[in-house]
């Protein structure tokens, strides 16, 4: 889900789904609704409009679910710290169970972090 981003982490979350880091081949599997997900992907700083959609796409999960912030941003808001318009990380938001540092993370990072929850 992206919170407020400026869509670099997106385009590293696509490059991790590509033929050459195939993150499928992990048992990770990107789906278009929160209820068929066990783990959300968030990236970008939070905004004050995305702040209630967030939780509700988190509530939307089934239990037992993982949320895992991706890149700075997410983390602690990065370049847009203290903007007005920036509800804050998303870890202010909801709760995370995992974090992948950078702006952005390498496609390799995410893969990591995605085996991680995978257990693969």
């Amino acid at each position: 889900m992206d919170a407020g981003s400026c869509n670099g982490c997106e385009i590293e979350i696509a490059g991790a789904f590509n033929p050459v880091y195939d993150a499928e081949r992990y048992g990770a599997r990107l789906v278009a609704s929160p209820r068929h997900a066990d783990v959300a992907l968030v990236t970008g700083p939070v905004t004050r409009n995305m702040a209630e959609p967030l939780r509700r796409t988190v509530a939307a999960m089934p239990e037992p679910r993982l949320v895992v912030a991706i890149g700075d941003c997410a983390i602690n808001c990065g370049e847009f710290a203290g903007g007005y318009g920036v509800e804050g990380a998303v870890s202010d938001v909801v709760p995370v169970d995992l974090a992948v540092p950078g702006c952005p993370p390498e496609p390799g990072e995410i893969v990591a972090a995605l085996r991680r929850v995978t257990g693969r």
